[in-house]
This record gives C-alpha cells, structure tokens and sequence, in this order.
C-alpha cells in the first residue's frame, strides 16, 4: 500500500463527522459535516445551581435569547430560577427565585412571543404562567399573572403554540391533554379519551394544526386538538419499555427516540402519510438514560441528549436516504442532568472567531450555529456548536430566516379554525426584537374562568363572555390640532361597534361549531348502536 493510500484511509477512518457511507469510501457532502462542539471556560460558567434532583424525564431547562430558567431543588414546595442568559460565575444562596408553587415544578417552557413570559408546571396539578422583569428578579416571585386547574394530577408537559398567541398545551399523569387560552385562563379544549395510559410526550407541527404524541402503550398519535380527534396511530414505535419521545419536523414528518426489546438506545424516523414502517432506524448504545431530541427547524439538525449521558449526538435530516445522517458527537468527563436549547434570535451571528486546524497557515473563521446549556448537578455550561468557514461575512446557508416574536395568529383565530406558520425573520446583520402590539396581552392579570376537569372536550359556553370582556372601550374624545390629525371620535366609535360586533359573531360561530360537532359524535353514537 503507498503512502498516498495509507493516508487517505487514515483520513476516512477519522473523519467523526460523515454518515455512515464512508464504509463505502463515499463522504457525503453537508455544510454541517464539520459541527463540532466546545464548552465555555469556567469564568463563562454558572456556578452554586442546585439542580432538581426530580425523576421526571424533563430537560430541567429553559433558555430564550433574554434569561436561562433552571428548576432547582427548594424544600417545601418548587422553585426555579431565572437569571439573565449574560450571567457567569456563583449563584449566591439567596439570589431571588419563582416559587409559587406548592410542589417540586417538572416542567417549564418560555413563550415563543414574549421573552419574558415563562410557563411551569408542577406535581400541585397546576400550571403557572409568570411575568420576569426585563431587569431580572430582585425578589422571590410567589404570584403568578395565571393559574390554570384543570389537572386531577401533577402536571409534566408544556407545549406553547408555535404560531398562535397565548395557546398553551399541557399534558399531565392524568393522561389528560388541556389546550389553554391563557390571556383569558380559559380552558378551550380537553382531550379525555385519547391516551390510556402516561402521556411521555407532546409537540405541535409547524402551523400548529395538529400535535404529535407518545404513550405508556408504545403507540404514536398524531391528534387534532380542536376537533379531539385522532388522525394517526402508529401502534409499538419502539418496543422497548422505558418512555419515549417524539418532535414533529418542519416537513410534516415525525422523530422519535425510544429503545429496542434487547434495551437498545433507538432513532427512528416517520412518515405520517404512511406509518406502516418507518423510513429509518438507527440503534445507538445500550445506557438507561432517556433520549431528550433537541430540533432545529431551520437547518433541520436533531441533537440527541441522554440523561445520565456524557455525550450529545447530533444529526441532520435530509430527503435522500438514509434521510438520518450521524454527524458527530460531544463527549466530556461529566453526565448531564439536563439542557436547555438556545434559539437562533440569541445568536450572534455576526461574531466568529479565528482558527487554524492541522498545523496550517490557513485562517478559518468559527461561525457559532447552535448553543447548549449543560446541566451539572451544581454548575450551568454553556456549549457552542460552531462551523468553520473561510470567510467572515455573514453565512446566510447556515442563518435562514427564523421564527420571530411576532405570532402569525391571536388566540381566538386559532381558535375559529385558523392555521398559519410562524413569521419569519432575518438574522442578517443581527436581530432585534421590534415592538409588539400583542406584547402587553399578559400584562394585566386577567380574569379567570373557573374550570371543571370533569368537562368535555371543550368550553365553548364561556366564548360570548370573552368576547364581550376583549371588546375595546370607547376612547376619550379627540381633536385635531396643528400638524397633528386625529380621527374624530364619531368615527372611533363606528370602529369600536364593529370590532365588538365582530368579536361577537366570532363567539357565536366558534359556539355553534362547537355545539354541531358534539351533536354529530352523539349521532354516529346512536347509529352505532352505543347508546
């Protein structure tokens, strides 16, 4: 063998990041074959976090691009902590936390349009909606803006809409699924009957249209949350006992992690136009820790963090087969308790740094793509996934445009029936989050309706109520000045009756649906002989 050869196989044998055709000599070309990873130095770590040490399979963090949120252990009730996401170094023993909440909290999951309104859930059977100043805590916060009970059972999973404002799923050991308007604290749907046993995991689609769900029975569900109804079932995803999880891609497909009967760690991919057989199944190692899929919808990379793990495994899903491509892995000393996943709105993507591999003389510019926080059990480590590119300006292949702030949908419209997906941005030249209209819609503790969890599938009764309660006020009468024209208030009265009587007839159809598609379901009941 030449030394030519010698050294390309070498080559090929090293390279962590190709799939696994290089056992036919074929690297598959990707722009994010090169990812690797790289912790922060211990200055650039949160030190002092007393991370719960609770059994449920959650990921324990949550991070937006203006505060990190970690659940810590509190004695006497739940607690977590939010500090903001430039914060470094030790966490004294009497820094300010949320603890409202009677019971150890499981689950916490920021708003995708208000970085400051952060949801928890709790083994108390409630889920709390909080406001964080822009500045941070300075206080222990015990009230929250919203409590929402509808759970006979601690609650383990929040889903927030990914397109509508204020639509929050919830998921608890009940095997109950609420669908929550929480501007008004209203129960809108209910799902009694759609799982028989442990609800492991919840995630919406793209617009919003449906979720995708697995249980305890090894089935996966794609269900309508408006209608409760069941699209799909997949029934044994993975044969294994221990829980699973599933996150819809942007393409309508669905991934899920799980394990084999022999207990084998599993990645499998599925097609919901047809879930006989999945399109592809990778087997990993054979550790007990749960597979948590961190997804990324605009360069559709899926990172896989096992709890109890040392490594995170990341992947990218493609339309060539076999459509899940291994790209490499980060492994260091210590397990992790959980993550959190930083979105690409707290990116900065205009800041690289410089770099020479191999002993060359060749610059290569680190662009950051992604961004990990390591849960230890008494530290936060900030992880950057980067790419190296020979240029520094600005890589619009790894930045597309991403979800903003702004919702494509107000509460009632997706209510009414409405899809849409997320608005998109543009991270060129850095973003910034414009002001919102909908920003104050949580800002006033609202009313709440009071819930009963024995209820059907939805509230529609409370519909003419909300829409009476959010029809604007007459405004003071107006004038027109010099170099200022204001409308008339003749004119902003005629704009008002027609804003409440549109909100008016909304209600009444959204009610009449509601009430037609219950009478059909008792129908085919009857016509089925079940009644």
């Amino acid at each position: 063998m030449t030394p030519a050869s010698l050294s390309s196989l070498v080559s090929l044998h090293l390279r962590p990041t190709t799939d696994m055709s290089f056992r036919r000599g074929v690297v598959r070309q990707s722009k994010f074959r090169h990812v690797f990873a790289q912790a922060w130095k211990a200055e650039h770590c949160i030190d002092d976090v007393r991370v719960s040490r609770v059994t449920w399979d959650s990921p324990l963090c949550a991070v937006n691009p203006k505060f990190i949120a970690v659940i810590i252990e509190a004695g006497g009730g739940g607690a977590f902590l939010v500090v903001p996401l430039s914060k470094s170094g030790r966490i004294d023993q009497s820094c300010p936390t949320v603890c409202g909440h009677a019971a150890p909290v499981l689950d916490i999951q920021w708003s995708p349009h208000d970085d400051n309104i952060i949801a928890s859930a709790s083994e108390d059977c409630t889920v709390k909606v909080w406001q964080i100043p822009d500045s941070g805590l300075a206080s222990p916060m015990t009230e929250a803006i919203v409590t929402l009970e509808g759970h006979s059972k601690r609650v383990g999973i929040l889903a927030w809409h990914p397109s509508a404002l204020n639509i929050l799923l919830t998921a608890g050991c009940d095997n109950l699924i609420c669908v929550w308007n929480v501007c008004t604290g209203e129960l809108v749907y209910q799902l009694p009957d759609a799982h028989p046993d442990l609800i492991y995991s919840v995630s919406w689609n793209k617009d919003g249209s449906a979720v995708c769900t697995v249980c305890k029975d090894k089935a996966l569900r794609v269900i309508d949350p408006r209608r409760g109804t069941v699209l799909k079932v997949k029934e044994k995803v993975h044969d294994g006992t221990r829980p699973m999880r599933a996150v819809f891609l942007s393409d309508g497909k669905i991934l899920t992690t799980g394990f084999s009967r022999m207990s084998e760690r599993q990645l499998a991919l599925w097609d919901t136009k047809d879930l006989s057989e999945p399109m592809a199944v990778q087997e990993m190692d054979t550790s007990n820790g749960v597979l948590l899929p961190f997804y990324d919808p605009d360069t559709n990379m899926v990172y896989l963090c096992g709890k109890g793990d040392c490594t995170i495994r990341y992947f990218e899903v493609t339309d060539e087969s076999p459509y899940v491509h291994f790209l490499s892995l980060y492994s260091s000393k210590e397990p992790q308790r959980g993550a959190g996943f930083l979105c690409k709105r707290g990116l900065d993507v205009n800041k690289c740094e410089i770099a020479r591999f191999h002993g060359k003389n060749i610059p290569y510019y680190l662009m950051l793509l992604h961004r990990f926080y390591k849960l230890h059990e008494r530290k936060v480590e900030p992880i950057s996934m980067t790419v190296p590119r020979k240029s520094d300006l600005f890589q619009g292949d790894l930045y597309p445009d991403t979800a903003g702030l702004e919702p494509a949908l107000l509460a009632d419209e997706w209510i009414a029936g409405q899809d849409a997906p997320p608005l998109l941005v543009s991270l060129s030249g850095g973003y910034s989050a414009p002001p919102s209209k909908h920003r104050d819609t949580l800002r006033g503790k609202p009313k709440l309706v009071s819930q009963d969890s024995g209820t059907g599938t939805s509230t529609p009764t409370s519909a003419a109520k909300e829409a009476d309660e959010e029809a604007p006020q007459p405004r003071a009468p107006t004038r027109e000045t010099d170099g200022n024209v204001e409308r008339p208030k003749r004119e902003d009265d005629l704009l008002n009756e027609l804003l409440a009587e549109m909100k008016a007839l909304r209600a009444v159809v959204l009610a009449q649906s509601q009430r037609i598609e219950l009478l059909e379901r008792q129908l085919a009941r009857i016509e089925d002989g079940d009644v």
